[in-house]
């Protein structure tokens, strides 16, 4: 068993890769024998590093052509991108090492996987590099690291992505997607026993229904638009969350609580969500993959609103082949996409309330924890 465990991951770019990383983080827990230390990625480039990281949350919501020009870049010359994240951390990765002396890294975030791996081979050092794939569909060729030691993919879909891109076969282990505890908690009863797969047979939607906009952790998408949509055609209430996205928070406050002040509530960043989907009806997000499986686990059916060019853009599809949830790429549809879940008494809601609960997998998390720490 390890005993000193060195995470890369990020906490500039989204929320995703924080989430899978705390969601291990509890799981180490349990072993209060191993040492684990979680560093900023982008920290290893130094301050251009950061500010570059940095950029994302702006240039997701702001320009997705910029983010699409930067994901074909990275699919056309992945090569280029781990050469450069090589030369930028070489000095700083390298003291880290002898700092902490690591018996193990896990990376959360694609950027510096192979970089990280060159590394090792260039100063002859023997650290297995287990590498936690963050998204279920469209991989990042930087996630496709033949000489780390374990690639962990979330979904099959991501496995066979993995393998047309050279990673051997006996390397990749398929654990689902990491969720954090706080999205689960309900699934476990006061006697500690676990009902992972009890159906909520005994739920059906109540007027005012219950809607949840949510607009990733950076605070991007047609918010307004959405929810005026909601409120003329039906009879429910809306929550907006803005993440991040001050501007936008009070933008939403001005032009909709005027108007509806008893049935819009807008939030900003929180990290309450789980409680805040666990008492919704419906909720309306980005193909965000930490986000999506979110909801599977808290039972909320989902209607994707949209997707971020790159790494978002198989996600839509695979939440409606595992009818996880339904698609509506534009706000002119929206009124038809919820009226047909509503339908002949909720049939298709309801439907897909019981594929997520029996697609959901709370224990991935450890898993993929019991497999890093005996491997």
């Amino acid at each position: 068993m390890y005993k000193k465990i060195l995470i890369i991951s990020s906490d500039i770019t989204g929320s995703g890769h924080k989430s899978i990383t705390e969601s291990m983080l509890e799981q180490f827990r349990h072993y209060p024998e191993i040492n684990v230390k979680v560093i900023e990625g982008f920290s290893l480039s130094g301050v251009l590093g950061l500010q570059v990281g940095k950029m994302y949350g702006s240039i997701t919501r702001t320009s997705k052509e910029a983010w699409k020009l930067i994901w074909d870049i990275t699919e056309r010359r992945p090569s280029l991108m781990i050469e450069m994240g090589e030369a930028t951390i070489f000095d700083r990765f390298v003291k880290l090492l002898n700092e902490m002396n690591p018996d193990a890294i896990i990376t959360t975030h694609p950027n510096y996987n192979a970089s990280i791996t060159n590394i090792l081979e260039r100063i002859n050092v023997n650290i297995p590099l287990f590498a936690v794939v963050a998204d279920p569909v469209t991989i990042s060729p930087l996630w496709c690291n033949p000489k780390a030691r374990y690639t962990i993919c979330p979904t099959e879909e991501a496995r066979e992505t993995c393998l047309k891109s050279g990673v051997p076969e006996d390397r990749i282990r398929v654990f689902g997607f990491p969720v954090r505890q706080r999205f689960y908690s309900h699934l476990t009863s006061a006697d500690g026993k676990n009902y992972f797969d009890a159906s909520q047979a005994d739920y059906f939607p109540k007027n005012p229904l219950r809607f949840m906009i949510m607009s990733g952790g950076e605070g991007s998408g047609n918010m307004s638009r959405l929810a005026r949509i909601l409120l003329k055609n039906f009879d429910c209430s809306v929550r907006l969350l803005c993440g991040r996205n001050r501007l936008l928070k009070r933008r939403l406050e001005h032009t909709l609580l005027e108007k509806y002040p008893e049935r819009i509530e807008v939030l900003g960043y929180t990290e309450n969500v789980q409680a805040l989907m666990l008492t919704s009806d419906i909720l309306f997000v980005r193909a965000g993959p930490n986000t999506m499986m979110e909801a599977v686990m808290c039972n909320v059916p989902m209607v994707i609103t949209g997707a971020l060019p790159g790494q978002e853009e198989g996600n839509p599809g695979y939440a409606v082949k595992y009818g996880l949830g339904v698609i509506c790429s534009e706000a002119s549809s929206l009124k038809k996409v919820v009226a047909s879940l509503l339908a002949n008494n909720y049939e298709k809601l309801l439907d897909i309330k019981k594929k997520q609960v029996n697609f959901r997998n709370p224990n991935s998390a450890k898993d993929i924890v019991n497999f890093i720490i005996n491997n």
